[in-house]
């Protein structure tokens, strides 16, 4: 095993810093909940197909239940680097496919919950994933499980105040540190900028969920912005799964 030098104390400083300030901020700069917006259930392609209602957004699920079946297979397989905290990231897209699925069935707050656990689960494997491969492997086990019980922890606040500031943050912290991380700290592997495919390609995806009725339009009902970001994040998840199965040792 290569020995890589150790992160410079500044840098991991800098990280703390990326990763709280915005929890920090959040909670005491903001100042106010966040509150789900009363319009989020209504969505463009309200469509039904085979029986299923908002078919769409429905089987738009689908490539979450590949990705995530593919990419715990690799995981297994292949039990390297941070490989327990990737296989709960890809479980936890897996799992999306059902809690998706469930939700856009009969979208609504009680609903939504089984939406974003699983999401959650997947963001904080990554995060865990991420840090303890980049700064010390022995951090993977205590970082996962904290990790796990705040992400779940996120979704329960929302669920029991109605709000929205820990989750968001849940959600946020892993792609703001993706690239932080990958320029600031040397790579115990190779193919690293998969993961900027994988955070270019969510941002497009949180672009689509944002413009759901103007593409649904757009496109002549052929897709609905919703659909395309489901489409859009699986793809993300992809690029992981590529950059595990063709990274290697870094030499550097």
């Amino acid at each position: 095993m290569i020995k890589m030098p150790q992160p410079h104390p500044g840098r991991i400083a800098a990280l703390v810093l990326l990763v709280l300030g915005p929890l920090a901020w959040l909670m005491i700069g903001h100042g106010t909940p966040i509150l789900q917006d009363r319009g989020y259930h209504v969505f463009a392609d309200a469509r039904s197909c085979l029986g299923i209602a908002n078919f769409g957004n429905v089987a738009s699920n689908l490539l979450f239940l590949l990705a995530g079946i593919f990419g715990a297979r690799q995981c297994w397989r292949k039990r390297s680097g941070a490989w327990r905290s990737w296989l709960v990231f890809f479980s936890g897209v897996a799992l999306v496919f059902i809690g998706s699925a469930y939700y856009h069935g009969a979208p609504r707050d009680a609903t939504l919950v089984w939406d974003r656990l699983p999401m959650t689960v997947a963001f904080m494997g990554l995060f865990a994933a991420l840090i303890s491969e980049h700064l010390d492997a022995k951090l993977e086990p205590a970082l996962l499980a904290g990790a796990l019980l705040t992400g779940i922890a996120s979704v329960w606040w929302w669920q029991h105040s109605g709000d929205l500031r820990i989750y968001i943050w849940v959600q946020g912290t892993p792609l703001l540190a993706i690239p932080y991380v990958i320029a600031a700290f040397p790579g115990r592997h190779t193919h690293r900028h998969f993961l900027l495919y994988g955070v270019g390609c969510y941002a497009l995806a949180k672009v689509a969920e944002l413009l759901d009725h103007q593409i649904y339009s757009a496109t002549g009902a052929v897709i609905s912005g919703h659909s395309a970001k489901h489409l859009l994040a699986a793809i993300a998840v992809f690029f992981v799964y590529r950059m595990l199965c063709r990274r290697s040792q870094s030499r550097s």
